[in-house]
């Protein structure tokens, strides 16, 4: 087994430098809707602070445990049904339902990990998907509680009140950007404390080899159970806040394999195992995702020059590129495993490495 220095990767302290980068960056960050009124633009950053919510929380497990989840989507759904259920059929707000969403997704996360983890490598990644769909097709036949494949629809979002006074009405975006904003900080101090913790060092320990690990009495189960539960409530809470976001549920968007694909692409593009990493994968996926939506990529082609508007390759692209982000995704995994084994994080600081940029100490987080 690997000394503990090599696999942790990273000291607890923050450098000043990185540290005033940090603060000048929150700072523009929450600034940002003072001076950007584009509710476009807000909608991208919301979209981004939230894949890096679902980022951050997969890595928990995928990335410091090494456990390979595909079905982070049963976490996610729990936490997007429990809060809109609940609001709909009992008028409970949603911030109050959401922490019912993340005690389901919790115990969800427990039920699953007592079958899953006595799985090993690829036999653990098919249980996953396995008991995701079993969540799923549960869902869509119980219509009485979840409305089944109709989904849930939220007409309005009742005002976030403290003690009688309305503190906002979310008739614009801008709430919505600061609660993504906060939970994203949130879930990456969360995962900073997690690495740097003694049950940090534990489940990295069972990631770089479970027998050794074993061996020097740390339990298997137990840790990696506890790594889960934790990245399914964070799961949980980005599952909660789309569904107050969008207003719309149904299985297919919020409990789908796609969706659990995703979620693991977007840590494994940035570089699994780091606090930067999801982050990195966020701002790569989502405009690409938004770009593929929009046409832009088959539009660009065909202004470049590349293909011809109307030649049997330019009408395939306009028509049908918009619908193919699963195919798009899976040659950027392919590029990634292929080229940036370590992820895009990792691949950079292995540049800078051989510029001669420095150590690139500062981008294992």
């Amino acid at each position: 087994m690997k000394p503990l220095s090599l696999i942790t990767g990273n000291t607890r302290g923050f450098s000043i430098p990185s540290l005033i980068i940090g603060i000048v960056l929150l700072g523009a960050l929450f600034c940002f809707p003072s001076f950007v009124q584009s509710p476009y633009a807000l909608h991208m950053m919301i979209l981004l602070f939230l894949s890096t919510i679902m980022g951050e929380s997969w890595n928990i497990i995928g990335g410091y445990t090494g456990q390979y989840s595909v079905g982070h989507a049963a976490y996610y759904g729990a936490g997007a049904y429990g809060t809109l259920v609940l609001l709909q059929k009992w008028e409970i707000p949603p911030w109050y339902g959401m922490w019912a969403g993340m005690a389901v997704a919790v115990l969800l996360s427990l039920i699953i990990g007592s079958i899953c983890f006595r799985l090993r490598g690829p036999y653990f990644v098919l249980a996953s998907i396995a008991v995701a769909e079993i969540v799923r097709i549960t869902v869509l036949n119980t219509p009485a509680v979840t409305n089944g494949a109709e989904g849930i629809l939220l007409s309005d979002l009742p005002p976030f009140k403290i003690g009688g006074t309305v503190i906002t009405d979310f008739v614009s975006k801008v709430p919505f950007y600061y609660i993504s904003l906060l939970l994203a900080i949130f879930t990456i101090v969360v995962t900073w404390l997690l690495q740097n913790s003694k049950l940090g060092y534990y489940v990295q320990a069972i990631r770089e080899d479970q027998d050794a690990a074993h061996s020097l009495g740390i339990s298997l189960s137990l840790y990696k159970s506890i790594a889960l539960a934790i990245s399914a409530a964070l799961t949980s809470l980005a599952g909660s806040f789309y569904a107050i976001y969008i207003k719309f549920i149904d299985p297919s968007t919020v409990l789908s394999l796609d969706l659990s694909v995703q979620i693991v692409l977007i840590a494994i593009i940035g570089g699994i195992g780091t606090i930067y990493g999801p982050l990195i994968g966020a701002l790569v996926l989502v405009p690409l995702s938004e770009a593929l939506r929009s046409n832009v990529i088959a539009q660009g082609l065909i202004n470049c020059g590349v293909v011809r508007e109307d030649s049997g390759v330019g009408i395939f692209l306009k028509e049908h590129l918009a619908h193919a982000h699963v195919l798009i995704y899976g040659i950027l995994v392919v590029i990634v495993i292929l080229f940036m084994p370590d992820g895009v994080l990792g691949f950079v600081k292995k540049k800078s490495r051989d510029w001669g940029l420095g150590t690139g100490k500062g981008l294992d987080r």
